[in-house]
């Protein structure tokens, strides 16, 4: 509204300079960009990041199985001075078992996998998720997660275009006050040295 308002005001005023003129043209463009260009990027990349995220949900749901596995026993645990802080982290919450499962084509497998502490008693059961091949993988994503994941992409792009606009707007408005502030000073230098002087028009 205020650049609306400064384009109006200097339509016809007999003090307009150009740089005015400019500068009410740089801010009505941003401010239309802002209403318009803004939240178009943030859609765009929104609705992009969507339907990216929704098909790799679909194939990870299409390629994982989720199965049932039985602890056989506690893995052993590795020496403490070969363990990360990583590591270190997340035995806290998680525990390496020894488990058997059965893989999507019917094969038993065994072998090392990680599971919550409270599921770490021998004979205690907990949900795994196997390939294709019976490997144990993460879980596939969820839909609600993966949809997170794009409103955020979208917010993200909304604000980094807004925050280019403003940026290139600076960045104009700075260099036509650098102009307007040069041509004042060849003014002044011109006049300068007369101003006062008997006779000089003043």
């Amino acid at each position: 509204m205020r650049a609306v308002t400064g384009l109006w005001r200097w339509r016809h005023n007999p003090l307009r300079r150009t740089t005015d003129l400019v500068e009410a043209w740089v801010a009505l463009t941003a401010a239309v960009l802002l209403c318009v260009a803004v939240p178009v990027a943030g859609w765009t990349v929104g609705a992009s990041a969507q339907h990216s995220l929704q098909r790799a949900v679909h194939a990870q749901q299409q390629g994982r199985t989720e199965t049932t596995a039985r602890v056989l026993r506690a893995a052993p645990t590795p020496p403490r001075a070969t363990t990360t802080s990583e590591q270190t982290a997340e035995q806290r919450f998680r525990r390496a078992v020894v488990a058997r499962w059965t893989a999507p084509d019917g094969t038993i497998r065994t072998g090392t996998v990680t599971t919550s502490r409270t599921d770490a008693t021998p004979g205690g059961t907990f949900s795994l998720w196997t390939d294709r091949d019976g490997r144990p993988v993460t879980a596939p994503l969820a839909r609600g997660t993966a949809r997170a994941h794009a409103v955020v992409a979208g917010l993200t792009a909304a604000a980094l275009c807004g925050l280019g606009v403003e940026l290139v707007r600076r960045l104009v408005m700075r260099r036509l006050r650098h102009r307007r502030y040069a041509r004042l000073d060849r003014a002044w230098a011109s006049v300068g040295p007369d101003w006062g002087r008997t006779g000089a028009g003043s």
